[in-house]
């Protein structure tokens, strides 16, 4: 949530900044601002809307300066307009920042400053840590970088910030706390900050990521220094990038969201390349060898995250207990830390996050890791938050997800899912070797599979046209499937604005099908399975009481399709792998409807991809 984009070089850094948080805006798009440094003139331009609105408004005005930093907002303190827009100025003029996170203790500060004299003008957390740094570098005479650090320990909350000071530009300081921050070091001393590593890929691929308490020194002459908030010096760990830019691209997609849907054979593939042999019939994750035992003598199994995350969670709880005979908890990430939950050292935290650096999931890992569990990651970002503070766990490797809307990150949380699943199941002996075998097969099938699923689009678009103007829908599932059912809603919900609900099939009767007329819409997954027969009486119930439904059903299905309005065919598959098939139609659904409604598919309202506040 927030972008953030800075440039130190001997390049012109405007284009630089705009560039960037064209790449950042998928983590919050209701305003943006950038503030540039030149021949001792600092220049702030910033305003609501979009980046191509703030490009708007600088056209003709001056964008000059080789240092440089540019923020992207997704609101938290203060409505979205010009004025809480990021970068923040401090009373003197000299100092601009910019900031994704929340400063907890933001009022106090504010009061105690403005007995000092100092104005504020926005309604911003953001803005009261700007004018305490320069408080502190007034009233101490220390520089830039010890008054960042000075501030710092004063505040409580999340953090990642940049800061420019107009007496000294040759220098930027950042720092972060439990907000990522990546530090890209290019050629002739040039140096790049960002949020992630999507804008810093086309300039380099030497990164250093900035851990929680560290505050980084970019200066001309001197490069990049790091040290931590007790002031000790640290020693920049450089990494090469694994990311690709033409990954960043839509590759002739209209929206990230449809290619990012398409792409998953291949992002499936990937996160069962190396870990998947059916030749020997082995699976191995890496990942996690040194903590397999662990997981072999885990009596408990707990699974946290958000949102998509926790949908794939719910699918894992049905893989593990059918498969490894684990008793299984999923909880949401942001009401885990709150509720004082019991958690014992044999305990294993399976951690899902898209980004690895979700707030709530890394809050619900401190918890658990300080409780002496083991915790288990799994992201799909190299170098994550998530993926450095877990003991162990594996990458999804689904490649950059842009569109807000998660989707092929969930099919690659739910296949690496799958991979421990039967892992774990075929060590504790509570598989046999003859459906461990076929489950591996089917599995190594599924990227086919989902090849022929995306095949029937133009059939989904269709029947999204029939549906795009309803106010309401409802979706059901059993078993592995009603994981799916409220993945499907939520997607609907996400991009179209159209209320949705997922429910377990039998549950509709329990309430929900008071809401059933003929307006209603209700997506059913009525693939064969042991639930079939019970699936097929709930659309019988909903067809009694006049309602529309759209059923997913396997292959050559007859039965359902003589009672639903339309069907939507999937290759027949073993029911603990159908979610990784059940869920692409409505993916494609909730796209094309979304798309139909005039929506913005890639940035829907209110949204940002990387949730890094609680």
């Amino acid at each position: 949530m927030c972008g953030i984009v800075a440039y130190l070089g001997d390049k012109q850094a405007y284009p630089i900044l705009i560039n960037g948080l064209r790449r950042l805006e998928y983590r919050g798009y209701d305003s943006a601002g950038v503030a540039l440094l030149n021949e001792g003139a600092l220049t702030i331009h910033k305003c609501q809307g979009k980046v191509s609105d703030l490009e708007a408004h600088v056209n003709g005005h001056g964008h000059q300066g080789t240092l440089g930093i540019g923020h992207t907002r997704w609101a938290t303190h203060g409505p979205p307009n010009d004025i809480n827009a990021h970068p923040h100025q401090s009373t003197s003029g000299d100092l601009a920042l910019i900031h994704n996170g929340i400063i907890e203790n933001y009022a106090p500060i504010k009061e105690e400053l403005r007995s000092r004299g100092h104005v504020f003008h926005s309604d911003t957390d953001t803005e009261v840590l700007v004018h305490l740094i320069d408080d502190i570098q007034r009233s101490e005479g220390t520089d830039l970088a010890e008054s960042v650090r000075l501030a710092l320990e004063s505040v409580v909350g999340a953090y990642a910030i940049v800061v420019l000071d107009r007496k000294n530009p040759d220098m930027m300081v950042a720092a972060r706390k439990s907000s990522p921050l990546v530090i890209g070091i290019g050629e002739g001393g040039e140096h790049f900050i960002a949020s992630d590593a999507t804008p810093i890929v086309e300039h380099t691929r030497n990164v250093v990521y900035l851990e929680d308490g560290e505050i980084a020194v970019i200066d001309r002459q001197h490069g990049l220094k790091i040290r931590n908030i007790k002031n000790q010096v640290k020693t920049p760990f450089i990494q090469e990038l694994e990311l690709h830019l033409e990954a960043l691209e839509k590759g002739g997609y209209e929206h990230f969201m449809l290619k990012e849907i398409h792409e998953q054979p291949r992002s499936i593939r990937d996160s069962l390349r190396g870990r998947l042999n059916t030749a020997t019939g082995e699976v191995v994750l890496g990942g996690i060898k040194d903590y397999e035992q662990k997981f072999v003598q885990a009596k408990r199994i707990l699974i946290v995250g958000c949102g998509t995350s926790w949908h794939a969670g719910l699918v894992g709880e049905y893989l593990f207990e059918e498969l490894a005979r684990i008793p299984v908890e999923v909880e949401y990430a942001s009401e885990f830390r709150y509720r004082n939950p019991i958690i014992h050292e044999d305990d294993i935290v399976i951690a899902i996050s898209q980004s690895g650096e979700t707030a709530d999931t890394l809050a619900a890992i401190e918890l658990a890791k300080g409780r002496g569990a083991t915790i288990i990651g799994i992201c799909n970002v190299v170098g994550s938050s998530i993926a450095r503070v877990t003991h162990a766990g594996s990458y999804t490797h689904a490649g950059p997800e842009i569109g807000v809307a998660s989707t092929k990150a969930f099919t690659a949380q739910v296949t690496v899912l799958t991979l421990m699943a039967l892992m774990i199941g075929h060590k504790r002996g509570t598989i046999s070797g003859g459906r461990f075998h076929a489950l591996l097969n089917e599995l190594d099938a599924i990227p086919a599979k989902v090849e022929a699923v995306l095949r029937n689009e133009a059939q989904i678009k269709y029947i999204a046209d029939i549906y795009k103007d309803s106010t309401n829908a409802l979706y059901l599932g059993r078993g592995f499937s009603f994981p799916v059912a409220l993945e499907g809603a939520l997607k609907l919900k996400e991009i179209s604005y159209v209320h949705a609900e997922g429910y377990p099939a039998a549950e509709m009767k329990h309430g929900p099908i008071a809401l059933i007329d003929e307006e209603m819409p209700v997506f059913v997954i009525a693939t064969k399975g042991p639930s079939y027969e019970k699936v097929v009486s709930n659309i019988q119930e909903v067809k009694a009481r006049k309602g529309k439904v759209i059923a997913i059903v396997t292959e050559g299905d007859t039965v359902v399709q003589g009672l639903a309005d339309h069907v939507i065919p999937i290759p027949e598959t073993p029911e603990p792998l159908m979610p990784l098939l059940s869920v692409i139609p409505f993916q494609l659904i909730s796209y094309h409807i979304a798309v139909m409604r005039g929506c913005n598919v890639d940035q829907p309202r209110n949204l940002a991809k990387s949730v890094t506040v609680e």
